[in-house]
């Protein structure tokens, strides 16, 4: 892996996590049912964790060289709540998956505060896993 390669995956990041800010906002408006207020101010917040990534990865790629993405990954709704719901998860997973791919290819290239920047973002999407994973169980 060299700069360029990264500088290039690290940009399919940023547009992931783009797209996932859109989405959260989008579900956190319009999920709807009582058993989901709690979630739905969750929502929000991951919306704001998300664009914090994002400007985490914007100063990552602009420090090796590159220039971040204004791109914008699929977003993706539903109709119904539970739907909403695992489609932020499978969000997560896929961000989870990347990140922890990006981690090991900072660490081969000796980037280590590129490393330490993406294990915080990871810290953070393994949250968000935990607390969508949280919800559906109970459905």
């Amino acid at each position: 892996m060299n700069k360029e390669e990264i500088i290039k995956e690290l940009n399919k990041d940023l547009a992931l996590e783009f797209a996932a800010a859109i989405q959260y906002v989008q579900h956190a408006s319009v999920i709807s049912g009582g058993e989901y207020d709690s979630i739905q101010k969750e929502l929000v917040v991951h919306s704001q964790e998300e664009m914090v990534h994002a400007v985490s990865l914007s100063d990552q790629i602009d420090f090796l060289g590159g220039v971040p993405t204004v791109d914008v990954a699929e977003r993706k709704i539903a109709a119904q709540s539970v739907e909403m719901l695992k489609q932020d998860l499978e969000g997560e997973d896929l961000a989870i998956r990347r990140y922890r791919e990006r981690i090991g290819q900072a660490e081969s290239m000796r980037e280590y505060g590129l490393r330490r920047v993406l294990e915080d973002i990871l810290i953070q999407e393994e949250e968000h896993k935990r607390d969508l994973q949280t919800v559906l169980e109970k459905k």
